[in-house]
């Protein structure tokens, strides 16, 4: 194993060229969210067989688009800001590990490589796509404003194709900001074994939550939610919407240093 400085490759003496720093990294941004409900069964048809589904409402999912400004100790990338702003889309349904309850995303895309490197390593299953969300500013008409009658609207591709759109309009302030995303996540680790056939190198389910968590006021209202396929992602498909539930938007700060292994069934090649 390198002892170069960087915690992801490539490895050099300076430590630079790394894709990713060395933990902890810092988050603030602001989740636009969606809630519906679809069939319970394309919720277990996603899930591994070692994790179970939520005793209570079980077909719950969240969509959830979040424009970032993220760093390492320090924040140097705030001085670079195409190493500190990205936007992702991710998709995150509800489970049961062990008699636990978790959150667990089970799609998500983002604009940048790095955050491609922090989310694998984490566990989560990052493609890069192209995301938009409307920005609330605080001057001027164009702005949705984070008030009774903000209106704001998201867009998610890859490849080229449209896989989602989403509109909110706030109604109200609101006790949280949705309930299928306020677990600790479980995650699998996945690397196959170079050797074809033996299984996967690395192979662990783990468990993670944000610490020093800075939520401003949870906003509620009224959501539309448009879900398509593509040749190569299938949203619709796996998780189409039945029922709306709500749309959420909340400004949120977090930071990630590291998570709980589980379960190890690595294989030793």
């Amino acid at each position: 194993m390198s002892t170069s400085p960087g915690f992801l490759p490539p490895y050099t003496p300076g430590g630079r060229s790394a894709l990713v720093p060395d933990m902890p990294w810092h988050y603030s941004g602001n989740l636009l969210t969606v809630e519906y409900r679809t069939d319970p069964a394309h919720v277990r048809a996603i899930l591994p067989p070692e994790l179970e589904l939520a005793e209570e409402d079980p077909g719950a999912v969240a969509f959830i688009w979040a424009d970032w400004q993220s760093c390492s100790e320090g924040g140097a990338e705030l001085l670079d800001p195409s190493r500190s702003q990205y936007l992702e889309a991710f998709v995150v349904v509800r489970c049961r590990y062990q008699g636990v309850t978790y959150s667990r995303c089970v799609l998500i895309w983002v604009t940048t490589d790095f955050a491609v490197g922090r989310g694998w390593f984490q566990g989560y299953p990052k493609k890069l796509g192209s995301a938009y969300v409307t920005r609330p500013y605080a001057r001027g008409k164009a702005t949705a404003r984070i008030a009774p009658g903000g209106t704001f609207g998201a867009s998610l591709a890859a490849y080229d194709h449209r896989l989602a759109t989403a509109k909110v309009t706030l109604r109200e302030p609101a006790a949280s900001n949705g309930f299928v995303n306020a677990h600790r996540m479980v995650h699998h680790r996945y690397m196959p074994s170079l050797v074809p056939g033996a299984g996967h190198s690395l192979h662990q389910i783990v468990t993670m939550g944000g610490i020093d968590v800075d939520l401003g006021q949870p906003w509620v209202g009224d959501a539309e939610l448009h879900l398509f396929d593509s040749p190569w992602d299938e949203p619709a498909s796996l998780l189409p919407v039945d029922e709306i539930i709500a749309g959420y938007f909340c400004e949120v700060g977090t930071t990630f240093n590291g998570g709980t292994l589980l379960t190890d069934a690595s294989q030793p090649i």
